[in-house]
């Protein structure tokens, strides 16, 4: 049977019942003041011989300023609760709108198997900041890992244009230098549209590779963890010969952007990851060994150490993620 809309009265008591909620922590408040300021009146002009309301020694005006204390009590966690609910719900949407932006990838390219994996921040509103793809073109396949150094539905904004920005360039650029180029001029004009804003606001960190037909990666970094390589069993980090400036401050850091070559050959594996797989501790504050994580999966087949890793990470953490965490894994598979 279809359901009947509501009718005119009772859309009327709904929303009276909303304004009834939202000005209820107000009247609260309202009150517990007045009790209080009767308080402050009775102790000051005395009474001689008060009443008592209970067989217990406090007089009416200790009851008020009591009764007080717990309505402003009362009042005061009604609107952090309300406050924290909407906090809640735009780290929430910040999150979701990430994971729209994260385009699933494809599973193979050509010799090349990947895999990604992306977990938002659950105990602070830092969700919407990590970022990766990868773009097959006439140059090779190529790949980004990014950190936008925001929070919520502005992180999520700056993640779309640097996503937009570097599925342009990877076509278009030959030289991998200039994909970077051109990641650091868009950003540049976001940021100028941003008056006012705060600097950890202004730039991302970024990892960009790209792996041509030969037994080789190419590699520049932009302010980001060094890449893993996994090569028969053993796991090699991989650090910047030139380390390059985050995207958005090349020019205040005044630094070029250099390419690294690294090999890659059958069966080895490029490991692209964001600070939240690293710097994340347990509750006694000890990091997160991500490293050595990878190195006791290496030999583990590709899907079984994505999970693996995410397992690892959120049970170092006891679910409770203060930062977002993306993991790239790129596989080459014999020809």
């Amino acid at each position: 049977m279809r359901k009947q809309p509501p009718s005119t009265a009772e859309r009327s008591a709904g929303c009276a019942r909303n304004r009834f909620t939202a000005l209820l922590p107000r009247a609260l408040f309202g009150l517990a003041f007045a009790l209080f300021v009767l308080a402050v009146v009775t102790v000051s002009t005395g009474i001689p011989e008060p009443r008592r309301l209970t067989a217990g020694p406090l007089s009416e005006a200790a009851m008020c300023t009591a009764l007080a204390a717990a309505l402003v009590g009362l009042s005061g966690s009604a609107v952090r609760r309300r406050r924290q609910r909407a906090l809640d719900r735009a780290d929430t949407s910040a999150a979701t709108a990430q994971r729209v932006l994260l385009r699933p990838l494809p599973g193979q390219i050509g010799d090349l198997r990947l895999r990604g994996t992306y977990l938002p921040a659950r105990t602070a509103p830092r969700s919407g900041g990590d970022l990766y793809d990868a773009v097959r073109g006439p140059y090779g396949t190529r790949l980004l890992i990014g950190d936008v150094r925001a929070k919520g539905m502005l992180a999520v904004e700056a993640s779309a244009l640097l996503l937009r920005s570097f599925r342009e360039a990877a076509y278009e650029e030959e030289q991998l230098t200039e994909v970077a180029r051109r990641l650091e001029r868009d950003a540049q004009r976001h940021i100028a549209r941003l008056p006012g804003a705060e600097t950890p606001e202004r730039f991302a960190t970024a990892l960009l590779v790209e792996i041509p037909e030969g037994p080789v990666a190419r590699v520049v970094h932009c302010g980001h963890p060094a890449p893993l390589l996994v090569s028969g069993g053993r796991v090699r980090p991989c650090p910047p010969e030139r380390p390059g400036a985050p995207v958005g401050m090349a020019d205040l850091v005044g630094a070029g952007h250099a390419v690294q070559t690294l090999p890659f050959r059958a069966g080895e594996r490029l490991v692209l990851l964001t600070d939240g797989f690293t710097e994340a501790r347990d509750a006694a504050g000890r990091f997160h060994p991500f490293t050595e994580r990878v190195g006791e999966r290496a030999a583990a087949p590709l899907d079984d150490l994505m999970d693996g890793l995410r397992a690892d990470l959120v049970r170092h953490t006891g679910g409770e993620l203060r930062d977002d965490a993306a993991l790239l894994v790129v596989e080459r598979v014999p020809g």
